[in-house]
């Protein structure tokens, strides 16, 4: 008989996923996702747990920090599972770390997310950054229209706040007010740039249809007035969901005395690729 949950011990997995080589994280019919790679190799490791991850990302979304709940068997522990369960992974997934936490929850005790949003405004994109970044000129919704840098940052900065952000997620998502507490521009070099969007939570394609949108806006393609009345009263615009490719689960936030992870593993985490879509130049 297998040990009661009682018995068992928590621990917090933190992952990283090339999003591409998956149809999203949640388990289903048609695989592969990550939950079910994941879970996959956990087994193969003598764990057979159900996964309680911070949130779930959608096909082709990356997670640089992806954080799972798993409860391992009283004798188990996370130093054992953590040298364990690495060789087991497929590529494409990996683990930066297995902490015992306290009092802690995946993702009921998340405090915020950072998403971030790459894409090429001038100039051709590079081989290595091809299958992680949206190519602007070549996106047919844009209609190969110049964007500025300038006028992109604008447009994230005036999204900031606390609001309902119905015009820009999913209907199935719960509608309520969400707290975007920053989305700034930044240069990667060569005509690489980034959003970081930096929030208490997201609901779903919500960044996607943020950075569609304004992308859509600082084309030209619609007036400044209907992004604004979207933002302000949700009134719907025709906005539009960019590529998944672009965008990566950067981080997500717990608050101190429950974080299981360090700020110097957050700032270099053991065992990450250093090569796209989670290095940084």
């Amino acid at each position: 008989m297998l040990p009661s949950i009682s018995k068992r011990i928590p621990v917090a997995l933190w992952i990283w996923y090339r999003g591409g080589i998956f149809r999203g994280f949640q388990r289903q019919p048609e695989g592969p996702t990550v939950q079910s790679a994941l879970e996959e190799a956990l087994r193969s490791v003598g764990v057979p747990a159900t996964l309680m991850p911070s949130g779930r990302t959608d096909r082709g979304v990356h997670a640089r920090m992806q954080v799972v709940s798993v409860r391992l068997e009283a004798g188990d522990s996370a130093e054992s599972l953590e040298k364990r369960l690495p060789p087991r992974l497929p590529p494409g997934l990996g683990l930066c770390g297995v902490r015992r936490p306290t009092s802690f929850h995946a993702q009921w005790s998340a405090c915020g997310k950072e998403y971030r949003y790459r894409f090429q405004l001038g100039g051709a994109v590079t081989p290595e950054w091809a299958p992680y970044a949206l190519d602007v000129s070549a996106e047919p919704l844009l209609q190969a229209r110049a964007v500025t840098p300038e006028r992109l940052a604008a447009l994230l900065r005036s999204a900031e706040g606390t609001r309902d952000f119905i015009a820009f997620h999913e209907k199935s998502s719960p509608r309520k007010p969400r707290t975007l507490e920053s989305a700034t521009l930044h240069a990667l070099g060569g005509g690489l740039y980034e959003a970081r969007l930096r929030g208490d939570g997201f609901a779903r394609y919500q960044i996607r249809y943020l950075m569609g949108s304004a992308l859509k806006v600082a084309a030209g393609l619609l007036p400044e007035e209907a992004w604004l009345a979207a933002l302000e009263t949700g009134q719907a615009m025709e906005g539009f969901k960019a590529p998944a490719h672009g965008l990566v689960l950067w981080e997500v936030r717990y608050p101190p005395q429950v974080d299981p992870f360090t700020a110097g593993e957050r700032l270099h985490p053991p065992g990450l690729p250093l090569e796209p879509p989670f290095h940084i130049g």
